[in-house]
């Protein structure tokens, strides 16, 4: 497959897991509901200061990431928007770095329970436990030694931005950032 068939099934399979409703677009409600998800997965209370701390952070990333994609009119972002716009912050890495290294800070401050800057296999499982609800523990600790560059088993705020930069930009078939949501798919590598 080439490079940027590789990257767009990627995308692809990223945004069939963030459309949690599953109907073809990416919308607010998706983001309140990846928020509550990420937040029970956390293990916090779904009416507890903490969740509405972290759904307030996916609302801000609908409004500041996505928001700004919604067609004129629309409800929600469709998914060949979706992959169309961000097919091209990989030919624009300033831009790749800037907003999406912008989500992986917030993802971090969510996922990072133990607020040491690091985050743990445990925390790793937890925290994408709640986008991909399939998540093994066996999918995430295969993920995370890939994720962990530097094999001292905890992801460090570069390891983990990487992750989330190279998993939506990077077409190279054997980036360690593909392993962002468990083993790639077959069609993404």
């Amino acid at each position: 497959m080439a490079d940027q068939d590789f990257l767009t099934a990627k995308i692809e399979q990223g945004f069939d897991q963030l459309d949690v409703d599953g109907n073809g677009m990416l919308t607010e409600e998706d983001h309140v509901e990846m928020g509550r998800r990420v937040a029970v997965s956390l293990g916090h209370a779904e009416d507890s200061p903490e969740a509405e701390r972290i759904i307030g952070a996916y609302l801000a990333i609908w409004r500041e990431v996505h928001l700004p994609f919604v067609p004129a009119g629309g409800q929600g972002i469709p998914k060949e928007r979706f992959v169309a716009s961000t097919r091209a912050l990989a030919d624009d890495p300033a831009t790749a770095e800037a907003v999406l290294g912008k989500l992986a800070d917030v993802y971090l401050r969510i996922a990072d329970i133990d607020q040491d800057g690091r985050i743990s296999p445990a925390e790793f499982l937890a925290f994408q436990r709640g986008h991909f609800p399939e998540f093994t523990e066996e999918n995430a600790a295969e993920a995370f030694r890939h994720l962990d560059t530097d094999g001292d088993g905890a992801l460090s705020p570069d390891e983990f931005s990487r992750a989330v930069v190279d998993f939506w930009t990077s077409s190279d078939p054997d980036a360690e950032g593909n392993w962002w949501m468990g083993r790639p798919a077959p069609d993404a590598g």
